[in-house]
């Protein structure tokens, strides 16, 4: 399933970072991953959006920083999750303890987005579609297929996420710590013969002290080799490549600092 043209409601389905230089950041990207890329016309004083594809459909995008964000503020990859609603499940949000860092706007596409933060400090955006149906190829080396939560404390984020879009939470071990594989019953995505269950939507990793944040993970053909590749293209390898129990992964930084993994994607994709 690696092309797709939608999702589903309580399914991640985007994922975008807004950078201070998009031209900047699309250049690395399209350097790494051999992405596409296509600038928005926009008039001038706009802020900037870039439109990334593989074989001509859409994987992710690139956003200039909206006029007035600070310098110091980081720079990130951010997932968004397809809702019925973005002002029902807002409301979900706060009556289950999060808070909201961006309230519901309507989306250029006719759609409306909003962006969420859960009990322990990550952000999420979620988006009630309008034209554009999310990302059109996942699941393939140098496309987006998962999003992992990192955070220590998982049991008021099991709870936050059940409520607010339904996914049940199967716990797993992680080395000598446990792990969350987040379902969504009824849902069919990723790939036959993938190590888990195909209405896995999500996981959830310990932080190890870090603060709670959503991390974008894309597959590759060779960990190792994006990895080399990145510091010549103005990147930065934060860790890795090393070995997990189903891949081999490594943890890079785009020039803006951007954080995001990368894993080898499993053979026969």
């Amino acid at each position: 399933m690696s092309e797709r043209d939608g999702f589903g409601p309580g399914v991640p389905c985007w994922v975008d970072t807004w950078q201070p230089d998009a031209a900047a950041a699309a250049a690395f990207y399209a350097g790494l991953f051999g992405w596409e890329t296509e600038a928005t016309d926009a008039p001038a004083g706009a802020i900037a959006h870039v439109m990334c594809r593989l074989r001509g459909r859409d994987v992710a995008a690139i956003g200039g920083r909206p006029a007035g964000d600070g310098p110091d503020l980081p720079v990130a990859w951010g997932t968004y999750v397809e809702v019925a609603s973005t002002d029902d499940t807002v409301a979900a949000a706060t009556a289950a303890g999060g808070t909201v860092a961006m309230a519901a706007f309507d989306s250029l596409d006719g759609g409306r987005m909003a962006v969420i933060v859960d009990p322990a400090g990550a952000a999420l955006g979620v988006w009630q579609l309008g034209r554009h149906a999310g990302a059109q190829v996942v699941n393939e080396p140098n496309a987006w297929t998962m999003s992992v939560l990192l955070c220590d404390d998982p049991e008021p984020a099991r709870a936050f996420y059940a409520a607010v879009f339904g996914w049940d939470a199967e716990p797993f071990a992680l080395g000598d710590q446990e792990g969350t594989l987040w379902r969504l019953p009824g849902y069919v995505g990723g790939e036959p013969g993938q190590p888990v269950p195909r209405d896995v939507v999500a996981v959830m990793a310990p932080a190890f002290g870090r603060p709670a944040a959503w991390v974008v993970n894309f597959w590759v053909e060779d960990a190792d080799a994006t990895a080399a590749a990145a510091p010549g293209l103005g990147g930065t390898v934060v860790a890795g490549p090393f070995d997990t129990a189903i891949s081999r992964d490594a943890v890079i930084a785009d020039p803006s600092g951007a954080v995001f993994s990368v894993s080898t994607a499993p053979s026969g994709h």
